[in-house]
């Protein structure tokens, strides 16, 4: 189907800032929406930011912090990761929603990166 690749995490003073990529692969046909999300140990995953055509949303605790964007030429959305705090450490998993080739038409895929650490240090 559809395959996510993140990369660009580590460990980062507070008040640093890092980016965050995510390139998707496969029998794309388009997508539709992609996003950032992070969960930290025994914690429900939340969302950190999507885009979609050219609406993005954030979740509050990052507005004004943390910027999404996309390349839709490389399926490839990022994560702009400034003034970082140490409560933003987690594991940030890439989503990305939409159609995929199947040889005989399309259907529908909803992927999962693997994630990718970011560790802020106070």
């Amino acid at each position: 189907q559809v395959q996510l690749v993140e990369s660009g995490g580590g460990l980062v003073q507070a008040g640093g800032s890092l980016r965050l990529s995510c390139a998707a692969s496969g029998r794309i046909f388009s997508i539709n929406a992609m996003g950032w999300y992070r969960q930290a140990p025994g914690k429900q995953r939340e969302l950190v930011a999507i885009i979609s055509g050219g609406s993005t949303t954030y979740a509050d605790s990052v507005k004004g912090r943390f910027t999404i964007s996309r390349d839709n030429a490389k399926n490839t959305v990022y994560l702009q990761m400034n003034s970082l705090k140490p409560e933003d450490t987690d594991v940030y998993s890439c989503n990305a929603e939409g159609r995929y080739y199947t040889g005989s038409g399309y259907s529908l895929f909803n992927s999962w990166g693997q994630g990718t650490q970011v560790t802020v240090s106070s």
